[in-house]
């Protein structure tokens, strides 16, 4: 038999070759549908890619069935306790849902703050949710809320919107739980609320500068006196009773005023007849709140005196006057500032500023106090876009029940129950859920 040369074509290779092209093809149409049916029912288990799992820290934001998971980058997924949501920037969209709460049932709400029941008529303001830039905030959660409240007191303590922020929790929390009113003084001004079936407690205490205060009087002086350097001990004597403490001021140090250092007197503010320096009321504003969250410092600061204390500063809440506010002015608008619209600037930046200055100056003042936790609730901007949200002629019942009168008193500063105040609320849930979260205090 003669031996191939290399190079000369093999018989069998050839045959080989043709057999190949014949069958590849059927293999090819009998392997595709047996992979399709094998995938079908029995899919390949991937390992979890890092972007389906919601990191656990506190500051995540997992909404409830009634508020569909909302997240709008990965960014947002990757926030850390070190990057908060920040509240502050957003815009008001509109809501068919609704507030959690109606103003005609829930019996804790100021009359002049009940728009509902006093006849009202545009409802749209119940109907706008604040939807911050970067991130969710969840419909409140009032089994949520009283959870982290349980065998606590919480006591919200200045001037009238340190109620109207209170009374406004009180109703959303009732939605799960009816509270017991089992105390309140003759004027009402010094209250405070049961929960049994969490065994919490909501005080509300008025004390409009915080510091040590005498209000002006028909019979007297026609001027505050104000005493920056000690605090108002109606509030203060109770702190070692106290878990959680909510401040709200500012409207009050708009008034006329005589300021108190000791027994010097520092100047006053608008007292004309009066021989003292006029020092406008930022710096007293900075002063009251400097010595209020140092004298909490020094007796709840330390794990030594007790399990510390929780600390947040409301920022100033703007007013809405179209016109002065006591010669006709009033707060028409019926629907909320656009993103851009309204400028955050003047007086209400000012007074949220000295706010923010403070709580961060007493963070870093605080910081060996393992026992304190203080933050700001910055409300300021996202009020500021709600003209549209305040009782205005609603303050009185029914107040064209007989024609329009020629002038009726509005009020353009506190703010409708239900209506945008309750979203001050759903932030103050966000910082307790923070607070409770891996970082607990002293961790």
């Amino acid at each position: 038999m003669k031996s191939m040369g290399v190079g000369a074509a093999s018989p069998f290779k050839d045959q080989l070759h043709s057999l190949t092209k014949k069958l590849l093809p059927w293999t090819i149409y009998a392997i595709f549908p047996l992979a399709i049916f094998r995938l079908y029912f029995y899919p390949l288990q991937l390992p979890p890619s890092s972007t389906d799992q919601l990191p656990s820290t506190s500051s995540t934001i997992i909404t409830s069935s009634a508020s569909p998971t909302h997240i709008s980058s990965s960014k947002e997924q990757e926030r850390t306790e070190d990057t908060p949501c920040d509240y502050t920037i957003g815009k008001w969209v509109h809501d068919k849902s609704g507030p959690l709460y109606n103003g005609t049932t829930c019996g804790a709400i100021k009359d002049g703050q009940n728009c509902i029941s006093h006849g009202r008529p545009d409802l749209d303001y119940l109907h706008w949710r604040w939807k911050p830039k970067e991130c969710g905030l969840p419909r409140f959660e009032p089994n949520t809320f009283l959870q982290l409240i349980s065998n606590k007191h919480i006591a919200f303590v200045g001037d009238s919107m340190a109620r109207n922020q209170l009374e406004s929790l009180l109703c959303m929390l009732a939605t799960a739980s009816v509270p017991n009113l089992v105390y309140h003084s003759e004027e009402n001004k010094f209250r405070r609320w049961n929960f049994p079936s969490h065994n919490a407690n909501l005080s509300v205490y008025w004390s409009p500068f915080l510091v040590k205060g005498i209000e002006k009087s028909h019979q007297g002086a026609n001027y505050n006196k104000l005493y920056l350097d000690r605090v108002d001990e109606r509030w203060a004597s109770e702190l070692n009773h106290i878990d959680m403490i909510v401040f709200s001021i500012g409207h009050w140090f708009l008034h006329p005023a005589v300021y108190f250092e000791g027994d010097s007197v520092l100047g006053c503010h608008y007292c004309p007849g009066l021989n003292h320096t006029e020092i406008g009321f930022y710096d007293v504003l900075r002063k009251s709140l400097r010595t209020t969250l140092k004298t909490i410092t020094e007796r709840r600061g330390s794990k030594s005196n007790g399990n510390g204390i929780d600390v947040i500063v409301t920022t100033f809440s703007p007013s809405h006057f179209e016109g002065d506010w006591d010669q006709a002015g009033a707060c028409p608008k019926k629907k909320p500032y656009s993103e851009g619209e309204k400028q955050l600037e003047g007086m209400d930046a000012e007074m949220r500023k000295i706010a923010v200055e403070e709580v961060e100056a007493t963070k870093e003042n605080a910081k060996h106090f393992a026992g304190f936790r203080v933050e700001a609730l910055d409300v300021t901007k996202l009020s500021l876009m709600r003209a549209d949200g305040h009782p205005g002629p609603y303050m009185h019942p029914f107040p064209f029940a007989n024609g329009v009168a020629e002038r009726v008193q509005n009020d353009c500063v506190h703010w409708c129950l239900p209506g945008p105040v309750d979203t001050w609320n759903e932030i103050l849930l966000q910082v307790l859920k923070k607070w409770e979260g891996p970082s607990k205090r002293g961790e």
